[in-house]
Parts: C-alpha cells; sequence; structure tokens
C-alpha cells in the first residue's frame, strides 16, 4: 500500500485510458458482439461505475488501513465523469443519431434513461468543481456540501444499470451491495465503531 501512495497521479491517469483504448482496439478489430453499439454503450457505461466505485473506496481505506490515498480520488472521479460522458455521447451518436426531439422523448419516457441523464449531471457538476480553483473560490464548506452529492450519484448509477438491462444480473447487484457497503462508512456511528477498533489495534 506504501508503494501505491507514492505512485504519481499521472499512472492513474495511464491506467484510466486502457479500457478506452481496448475498446476501440476491439471496435477496429471486430472484437465487438452481435450488437456492437450496445457494446461500446455498455462497456463505457460499466467503466465509469467501476472508476466512481474506486473513488468511493478512497475514505474506508484511509479509516481501515491507515492509507492516505486521497490524492487519487480526484482523477478517478475525473475518468468516471469522462467515460459517463462517453457511455451518453456512444448513445446519442450511434443509437439515437442525435435525433434530440427523439432523445428528449425517450429520456423522459424511460426510467433507466432517466435516472442515467441524472447521474451524468451530478458527475459533471462534481467534475467541473473539482479543480483547486474553484474549491478556493466556493470555499470548503459549499464545496463539501456539492460533493456529497457522488453519494446519491453512486446507487443512482448502479439502477441505471439494472434497469437498462431490464433483469437483475448478478455483477450490478454485487456492485451494488459494495456501493452499499462504501456508503454505510459515511454513517456516524459506523465511523466511530472503525476509528475505535482501529485505534485499539
Amino acid at each position: 500500500m506504501d508503494r501505491i501512495r507514492r505512485l504519481p497521479t499521472g499512472v492513474v491517469w495511464a491506467l484510466g485510458t486502457l479500457p478506452l483504448a481496448l475498446l476501440v482496439w476491439d471496435t477496429l478489430a471486430g472484437n465487438l458482439g452481435i450488437d456492437p453499439v450496445r457494446d461500446i454503450e455498455h462497456r463505457l457505461g460499466r467503466t465509469a461505475v467501476y472508476f466512481l466505485l474506486a473513488s468511493l473506496c478512497i475514505t474506508p481505506i484511509l479509516r481501515m488501513a491507515r492509507v492516505n490515498l486521497v490524492k487519487f480520488r480526484r482523477p478517478l472521479g475525473l475518468l468516471a465523469a469522462s467515460y459517463a460522458g462517453l457511455h451518453m455521447l456512444s448513445w446519442a451518436v450511434l443509437d439515437m443519431g442525435l435525433l434530440w426531439s427523439q432523445m428528449l422523448k425517450d429520456i423522459a419516457k424511460r426510467p433507466y434513461l432517466t435516472i442515467g441523464m441524472g447521474v451524468l449531471v451530478i458527475l459533471l457538476v462534481l467534475a467541473a468543481t473539482s479543480s483547486n480553483a474553484v474549491i478556493r473560490k466556493l470555499g470548503p464548506v459549499r464545496w463539501r456540501a456539492i460533493h456529497r452529492w457522488v453519494y446519491l450519484a453512486a446507487p443512482m448509477a448502479v439502477f441505471h444499470w439494472l434497469l437498462a438491462y431490464k433483469i437483475w444480473p448478478g455483477k450490478p447487484l454485487m456492485i451494488l451491495l459494495a456501493v452499499a457497503v462504501l456508503l454505510a462508512f459515511r454513517l456516524p456511528l459506523l465511523r466511530r465503531r472503525v476509528g475505535l477498533r482501529a485505534g485499539s489495534d
């Protein structure tokens, strides 16, 4: 863990481009499934959820393992927002052909699209307010209030995933459970218990 802590954030950015590079390779090589558009959309969306989940792991790792990986939270969150944006862009361009009126109708009509759009808006707001300049302008109290919306975006993202499949497959259910556990660490009582336990070790 200490070696990971010493890594520069550039490593996270470099690793964060790998899923996109693999997707581009698979697309060009014809390695996608029978519905390439769906595969592109779903892979980008899943990757956004994975990076969002990784960003939520930072605080529990700090509290339980006493390893400070906080410097990686910003790039992980920005990667999550970037892949969420690409996920939406692939749907808008490849699936809907930029038919804006039909897109708006579908977003209003289909719950999974409504939820997904809500997640994207939250992540884009968080990305736009993540720079040091904006943090100074907002102040720490207002900035933290804004960034607590990630606790809503994470479960919403998984519900979007589940509803998009129209079934409840195992992987997103496991991700939903992981999100619930990670969010539980934000509960005051559990935070005190973990802190006391860690202090006695």
